[in-house]
């Protein structure tokens, strides 16, 4: 299924065509039919002679609309560009036609109405003034039908030429993708709740799937779906479609939004393009203008960051960065036109190659060739760039790709087989959550984890290692990745895992001379005695890193706070208690005083530590097995 959109200047005809052609008067407004002028959006169907289905969006042609024409022309196949055959080529003629190059709609048909008020010798001049005018454009070459819609004469001859130009189109529709539903209208049916129509992108929208409207964050449901006014439990991208949503009031939602599933769009304040001036824009673009975006069925201002230029000059094309005054919902590769505000006018557009960029600095070379790879490079150059040089999640690399799933994978699995890229997450599948790194920013991202760790080490030369959770707070890492980051490392040999900790692979804590003798002489005093050990006055003078590292390494155990017990000496008590337990099924804080000739204090704090391990359980006055 196609969609076919009108374009053409006010009081050229094109509703009457549309009703003409169709039977379905598109002017839905009362005041449209009123004051016989489209102000806003309107939508009929028609089966051509092929049997072809197709959709039409009439658009309004007055100055003053050009707006609303814009949120309908952004998604559709090709177009009909009327021009009256009284009038000619007008003002709204050649904006639309500037609009529709801009959003790379090379497939036109134009309509000649009105041919009933002239004679064919003035139709011949308006056919020819148009070939002159259109010469640089896609319309240069476009078939030219003359019709009336009054009479009927030329409309048979306009649904063949349909016929044959969408023929040449390949389809949009696919049962993969993730869809999106740029939306153009919203309103309520009694008993149904909120409608949003739109022309479907990308892939297939199902009856019960639950979605999100970006960039509102809103969750709902599909309740209901119908294209050409029929029910339906599926659609396919191309398809104009109306969306009964369970879950999302009316009032939430407006013209631009973007209807998706769950997690699958990102809004975005930053869109990087190369802009492309229309020849008779009647001003340059300077650094920091604030102009108008309208991309998908969103509008929203906006300010340039010139990338590449001091000025743009009519006709001329640069890097931009555009700095969005608040979030869409778009992708990579969507097309988008600029305009001034006041005077409202058309002057540019491009096609986005990046929808979620940092920030950039004016005239830096990197950027500008970052910015060529995303435009022009191979699908392989355009994963690695999109990839960066930080763990990212296959699902949004394909976002952020642009490129369709099926060519990103293609282009995934030559860049992992000759080594430029790998996996951090485990599996022979890419999932939406399987992460991804370029070899490159494993090579750094390795290179951070040795050297964090070696200052660690240096820091802190008694202790086993950096406790990961420190670890994954310098790396900046999100905890959905760093597991992976680990395994991977672990596996590479750049670290090694401990039970809370990760030390470099042939890192051993080592004490200096004078620490040994500290460390020997405490030691010596814990087995003198080793059931009554020295209080903790004693021991902590030896300070907290030379205490950690006697317990990190098993000299010395702690049960509580004030007590450390020697390592054989606590094994030998645990051993007894188990044993005791097994024999006599109870153990008492007095028995265990008077089997190790040690006080209360330590026996107590001995059991203590057994309940808290779940050994042992207290009930009443003694200890249980646990």
């Amino acid at each position: 299924m196609y969609v076919i959109g009108t374009a053409g200047h006010v009081d050229h005809g094109k509703s009457t065509l549309v009703h003409a052609l169709t039977g379905i008067h598109p002017d839905r407004l009362a005041e449209e039919q009123r004051r016989e002028m489209t102000i806003d959006l309107g939508f009929a169907h028609l089966t051509l002679p092929s049997g072809q289905r197709v959709s039409i969006i009439d658009v309004p042609g007055h100055e003053r609309f050009i707006k609303n024409m814009l949120a309908g022309v952004g998604g559709i196949d090709a177009a009909l560009l009327v021009v009256a055959a009284d009038e000619g080529v007008m003002p709204q003629t050649v904006e639309h036609v500037h609009i529709l190059n801009l959003l790379g709609i090379e497939q036109c048909l134009i309509v000649l109405t009105k041919c009933d008020l002239v004679d064919e010798e003035w139709l011949a001049l308006v056919r020819e003034d148009l070939r002159q005018r259109f010469a640089a454009t896609p319309l240069a070459q476009a078939p030219m039908v003359a019709v009336s819609a009054r009479s009927g004469a030329g409309l048979e001859q306009l649904t063949h030429e349909l016929d044959r130009l969408l023929s040449r189109l390949p389809s949009r529709s696919s049962a993969r993708g993730v869809p999106r539903l740029p939306i153009d209208r919203v309103f309520t049916v009694g008993g149904f709740g909120t409608v949003v129509t739109g022309t479907l992108l990308d892939g297939p929208l199902a009856l019960g799937q639950e979605i999100e409207v970006q960039p509102r964050g809103l969750r709902g449901r599909v309740r209901g779906l119908q294209t050409h006014g029929q029910k339906t439990e599926q659609v396919l991208p191309g398809t104009r479609v109306a969306v009964n949503i369970g879950g999302i009031a009316v009032e939430q939602l407006q013209r631009g939004d973007v209807l998706t599933l769950p997690g699958q769009l990102t809004p975005t304040t930053l869109l990087d393009l190369r802009l492309q001036l229309v020849a008779d824009t009647p001003m340059p673009v300077r650094q920091n203008m604030l102009l108008d975006l309208f991309v998908g069925a969103a509008e929203v201002p906006c300010r340039v960051t010139l990338l590449d230029a001091e000025e743009l000059l009519p006709g001329e094309a640069g890097w931009v960065q555009l700095r969005l005054a608040h979030p869409i919902a778009v992708v990579r590769g969507d097309r988008c036109v600029l305009r001034i505000p006041s005077p409202s006018l058309t002057i540019g557009g491009g096609r986005i190659v990046d929808a979620h960029p940092p920030r950039h600095r004016r005239f830096r070379p990197d950027v500008i060739a970052a910015l060529e790879t995303l435009s022009h490079g191979t699908p392989e150059e355009v994963v690695l760039q999109a990839l960066g040089d930080a763990p990212l999640e296959w699902g949004t690399l394909l976002r952020r790709s642009g490129l369709d799933e099926a060519t990103a994978h293609a282009a995934w699995e030559r860049l992992e087989s000759d080594g430029r890229a790998l996996r951090l997450t485990p599996g022979d599948e890419l999932q939406a959550a399987t992460w991804l790194i370029s070899s490159a920013g494993w090579a750094r991202l390795s290179a951070t984890l040795q050297s964090l760790l070696a200052a660690y080490h240096a820091t802190w030369p008694l202790r086993a290692g950096m406790p990961r959770e420190e670890l994954k707070a310098r790396l900046g890492l999100s905890a959905r990745v760093f597991d992976d980051v680990l395994r991977r490392a672990t596996q590479a040999g750049v670290l090694v895992l401990d039970e809370a900790t990760a030390r470099l692979p042939h890192w051993t804590p080592r004490l200096s001379a004078a620490q040994q003798r500290q460390v020997d002489a405490l030691l010596e005093a814990f087995r003198r005695q080793p059931f009554t050990p020295p209080a903790r006055s004693e021991w902590e003078r030896l300070g907290p890193e030379l205490i950690g590292y006697l317990i990190d390494t098993g000299q010395l155990v702690r049960v509580n706070a004030e007590v450390l017990f020697d390592a054989a000496a606590y094994h030998r008590l645990v051993e007894w208690t188990v044993q005791t337990l097994e024999r006599a099924g109870e153990v008492t804080v007095a028995g265990l005083r008077d089997q190790f000739g040690t006080s209360r204090k330590y026996a107590l704090a001995l059991l203590e530590h057994l309940d808290e391990r779940k050994i042992t359980r207290r009930v009443g006055d003694v200890r249980v097995k646990y």
